[in-house]
């Protein structure tokens, strides 16, 4: 499982966390899975308990990314400027997040994608991704080089962490609604 940890957190990391921050959080990630009672006793300055929703090596792995990398808020505007932040001063962007403050969430996150898909050509773009369950905001997000996403997904899949294209979960979320 360590290796599977590696490649998923060095994927949606793009380049923001180093090898050796990214073997740690997979070292701790897979004893907190191996063995749940035994981490939380080599560690117990970690608040987590069974009512958490996710499992313990799900919460280690989550609780571990930088802010450059998982992306928390409750609306899309608070989202898009937590990723224009993300990527610093030197990285223009022609939407604006004040531009997505009172549209409805589909289109703003279809904006939010189109302006993704534009950066990084080379590696066809930015796909944003939702990560794991949210527990303390409504969103929580990463993002992955879309030549990179089918193995995010498969890896995600490996490890038992929910990820999704997060355009289409909430297309095919509010499609479901309406049947």
């Amino acid at each position: 499982m360590k290796q599977q940890l590696i490649e998923l957190i060095t994927a949606i990391s793009s380049g923001c966390m180093s090898e050796e921050d990214i073997n740690r959080v997979a070292d701790e990630a897979a004893q907190a899975y191996a063995d749940p009672d035994a981490f939380l006793a080599a560690n117990p300055d970690i608040n987590y308990d069974d009512t958490f929703p996710i499992p313990l090596g799900e919460w280690v792995v989550v609780g571990s990314l930088p802010e450059t990398v998982l992306f928390q808020a409750d609306t899309y505007d608070e989202l898009f400027q937590q990723v224009v932040d993300s990527f610093g001063p030197s990285v223009s962007f022609v939407l604006q997040p004040k531009q997505l403050a009172k549209v409805e969430p589909l289109k703003a996150l279809n904006r939010i994608q189109v302006q993704l898909a534009s950066l990084y050509p080379e590696k066809g773009g930015y796909v944003l991704v939702d990560f794991s369950e949210a527990l303390d905001n409504a969103l929580q997000c990463v993002l992955v080089y879309r030549s990179d996403l089918t193995k995010v997904m498969e890896l995600a899949v490996e490890v038992s962490i929910y990820a999704a294209p997060s355009f289409e979960a909430l297309k095919a979320e509010l499609e479901g609604d309406e049947e």
